[in-house]
């Protein structure tokens, strides 16, 4: 049990200490060789193994078999120079094959150049030179190399990484994913060989048949084609582009969604949306808004925007269909608008305002969403609201209303309200100009008529078959037609009671006046914070300390220069001058510095 114990104890001790664990490492081994020669020209303890005609040289060290066509061994420093066929292999799962390696017993550290090819159970590595550390399970390449895995395609990049015992590759500089179904390309990529996983830094596109993606941070499924996308995303999907702060796509389905600062851009009709939740089904060409939701139909000289709780926009670019329900509002210089819901076809030019009659007609909740128009100093209620317009030059054309259409303005000097009510109201529009208006079918009329001079010449209350308006400069010119009945009243001998009729409904306080105004209703806005992906976190040194270390702790002090030119011959002069002015920091200052 003593001896046991005092085992266990220079076991752990061994663990503690790299330059411990380098002493006590078990030397190369000659497992096989067909031929074994001394070669005194490279100095003693040197001896070149061949091949025969049966099998290669074969060596074994901790766990690892090289097997090649020749090798140098330098005995004193433990040592392998291999040459032609050489293959690797570390376990049943590592393999490495190169024309030419290096492998050091003391150091663990293997080189390999010329064709290398690192195969693991998931993947497999291609590329010219590759550094091999066996203390850390890391193999590094600097000088272009190829990753190949079935299910997700093809990597290439300048300089990789890969971590053996969380099957983990890191790729940097020039990185390009090629996949049957898409390209991506990235400045860094960490990337799991046994999920499929990976995770984009830094500007990054992905470029599919139908769409391309746009993201400075983000995650990949490459199994399932589905991913997450933060900082700057975007996903352009030839006539639409969506951005977000936060971004999901789903490939298999055509499925985006995004939160927070939606913009979805129609390219083709010249309109944006946005809001701070939104899904877009692209097989289907339907597009869901919610948040604030406001959707923008770009004009050259007087945009129009609409604002819902929630919108949908539908349909191929040629017959898009927005939908707007909920407290629905539509905005422009020159009118503005309210319904429960609003329904526009943009290949017709025909904008529906609608009252959805969830409730009895006396609901305050359903009168409230009475569709309402505003032109200049009119407003327009009625059931249902038709706006036509012109798709090519997208002016007004005209509007109808229908059913219980009521048309209310103030008195120009007065606190009297002009009034027209009837079945049915179509009004004409010039230059998106309220011009001309007909009520027809049980038509009503309260007009404070007044002279050149503005001065009030009477209180006019008629009804007939049919009402005539026109509107030229300021000016009201009213018609009345068929079945006429009524009179012009002086404001004395009009009752205050009568001077509103049945079913008048001043909103002017509704009105929108600007884009800002359409969310005036709306509750405070709560968005959720996205925590998303960490920042990149560079790569750590391959030639660290640690490693330079171990290189140096390895040489044998009596031949200290020309072992260590052997050892660090493949080591980047960069890492060893960095080693080098590292050293020369005085003792004293390191240990203040770790205490």
């Amino acid at each position: 049990m003593r001896a046991l114990y005092l085992f266990t104890v220079l076991f752990l001790s061994i663990q503690l200490s790299a330059s411990a664990q380098t002493e006590k490492l078990k030397k190369i081994r000659v497992e096989y060789a067909g031929f074994v020669d001394s070669d005194s020209l490279r100095g003693p303890g040197v001896s070149v193994f061949t091949r025969d005609n049966t099998q290669q040289v074969h060596f074994t060290h901790e766990g690892i078999n090289m097997y090649c066509d020749q090798a140098i061994y330098y005995e004193k420093e433990d040592f392998i120079e291999a040459y032609s066929n050489v293959v690797m292999q570390q376990g049943d799962t590592i393999t490495m094959t190169a024309k030419y390696a290096e492998y050091s017993g003391k150091t663990q550290l293997a080189f390999a150049s010329g064709d290398v090819v690192l195969t693991e159970p998931q993947s497999v590595l291609t590329t010219d030179t590759l550094h091999f550390d066996r203390v850390k399970q890391q193999a590094y390449y600097r000088t272009k190399g190829k990753v190949v895995r079935d299910s997700s395609g093809t990597i290439t990049s300048q300089i990789g990484r890969y971590y053996m015992n969380s099957k983990k590759y890191q790729f940097v500089q020039n990185v390009v994913l090629v996949n049957p179904q898409y390209t991506l390309n990235t400045n860094q990529l960490d990337f799991y060989t046994e999920t499929g996983f990976a995770y984009l830094y830094g500007p990054s596109t992905i470029v599919g048949e139908n769409n391309t993606i746009y993201a400075e941070r983000g995650f990949y499924d490459t199994n399932n084609d589905t991913g997450y996308f933060v900082k700057n995303s975007k996903i352009n999907y030839q006539n639409r582009i969506f951005e977000g702060d936060s971004m999901y796509f789903d490939r298999k389905i055509s499925f985006a969604s995004a939160t927070n600062n939606i913009k979805v851009t129609d390219t083709i009709n010249n309109s944006v949306a946005r809001g701070h939740y939104a899904e877009i089904w692209r097989a289907k060409d339907s597009v869901f808004i919610t948040k604030r939701a406001l959707a923008i139909t770009v004009q050259e000289k007087d945009s129009i925007y609409m604002h819902s709780d929630t919108l949908m926009v539908t349909g191929k670019p040629e017959h898009r269909i927005t939908r707007a329900y909920y407290n629905a509002k539509i905005f422009k210089s020159d009118l503005s608008g309210k319904a429960d819901s609003i329904h526009a076809d943009h290949k017709a030019g025909l904008t529906q305002l609608i009252n959805l009659k969830r409730f009895s007609n006396t609901d305050a909740f359903t009168v409230k969403r009475r569709p309402i128009l505003w032109n200049l100093d009119n407003q327009m209620t009625g059931d249902t609201i038709h706006l036509i317009s012109n798709p090519k030059t997208e002016q007004l054309d005209s509007l109808v209303v229908f059913n219980d259409a009521f048309l209310i303005s103030k008195d120009t000097l007065g606190d009297g309200y002009n009034q027209i009510k009837g079945l049915r109201l179509i009004g004409l529009f010039r230059d998106n100009d309220l011009y001309n208006v007909d009520i027809i079918k049980n038509a009503e009329v309260i007009n404070y008529s007044r002279d050149d001079n503005q001065e009030l010449i009477g209180i006019n209350k008629s009804k007939s078959g049919k009402i005539n308006l026109k509107i030229e400069e300021g000016y009201k010119i009213i018609t009345l037609i068929d079945q006429v009945d009524g009179d012009i009243y002086p404001e004395s001998k009009f009752p205050e009671n009568a001077r509103k009729m049945r079913g008048f409904d001043w909103r002017g306080e509704e009105r929108p006046m600007s884009v800002e105004d359409l969310f005036s209703e709306d509750p405070p806005l709560v968005l959720p914070i996205i925590k998303g992906l960490g920042e990149y976190v560079p790569q750590e040194e391959f030639f660290d300390e640690a490693l330079l270390q171990r290189v140096e702790d390895a040489t044998p002090k009596d031949t200290k220069k020309d072992a260590t030119q052997k050892a660090s011959r493949n080591i980047p002069k960069e890492a060893l001058q960095k080693a080098d002015s590292t050293k020369a920091k005085p003792v004293q200052s390191l240990k203040k510095k770790d205490n």
